[in-house]
Order: structure tokens, then C-alpha cells, then sequence
């Protein structure tokens, strides 16, 4: 069993005195439940990683590309072209 050292500002103070006097359990109790129940939590919500954000995307072969990067330059010159329309 470890020991750890934890800061807890006020708002996390007075919310963990709150939880002790409703349910009369010590504060490693009342923490060590805490844990459990947003494991539990995270599990439910499966967490979606960035990755796994950018692979629902789907953008296909290029993404929202207009050029290749090798030919940036131009692309750029072209696309303000066509939005400024000079």
C-alpha cells in the first residue's frame, strides 16, 4: 500500500469535508471510492484519444489538401486568388 501526498485547493477541501459528513467514512475511504467510481466512469466513456478523433475523419487520400506540399507556394498564390477574386 503506498502513501501519497495530495494538494486539494479549497473548492476540492470543502467538497471532501462535505462527502466525509454525509457519509461518515474517512477521507482514504471517501478518495479510494472517488477512484473507483471515475475508473468506472472513464470506462463507461471510453476516452477517445486525438487519434482516434482524426481517423473518424475520414478526409481520404490528401485530406482537405489543394497541392502537394512540394508545390505549396503556388497552391497558396492560387487559393487567395480565387477567394479575393483579383
Amino acid at each position: 500500500m503506498g502513501t501519497r501526498t495530495v494538494r486539494l485547493d479549497e473548492e476540492a477541501e470543502n467538497t471532501l469535508a462535505r462527502l466525509q459528513k454525509i457519509t461518515g467514512l474517512s477521507i482514504s475511504e471517501v478518495l479510494k471510492r472517488g477512484l473507483r467510481a471515475y475508473v468506472q466512469h472513464a470506462e463507461d466513456q471510453g476516452e477517445v484519444r486525438p487519434y482516434e478523433i482524426y481517423r473518424r475523419l475520414d478526409l481520404g487520400t490528401g485530406g482537405w489538401s489543394v497541392a502537394p506540399a512540394s508545390d505549396a507556394k503556388r497552391a497558396v498564390k492560387e487559393v487567395l486568388r480565387r477567394k479575393i477574386g483579383r
